[in-house]
């Protein structure tokens, strides 16, 4: 991530996220690769339920424990590990 201040992905939101959505579209991803979507207070919700009903959620959490979980992972080991 960089030093910006992450956005919400819902269509036309430019509030702050709060919150990470994992997921994973099981027809062209690897059971272990998680794409992001991040989301504000008000879009949770409605973006983990369209992901949901796809069955595509793996994962909701905040951003700053994907933030630590990110950098523990930078921590321990080469990338070709993870």
């Amino acid at each position: 991530m960089t030093d910006e201040t992450p956005i919400c992905s819902a269509k036309g939101c430019r509030t702050a996220a709060v919150w990470v959505l994992a997921w994973n579209n099981p027809k062209l991803h690897t059971p272990e690769r998680r794409k992001t979507w991040l989301a504000c207070e008000e879009h949770r919700e409605h973006l983990s339920q369209f992901l949901g009903l796809r069955g595509f959620l793996k994962d909701v959490v905040t951003l700053a424990e994907w933030q630590q979980r990110e950098q523990g992972q930078q921590g321990s080991g080469s990338a070709a590990d993870r």
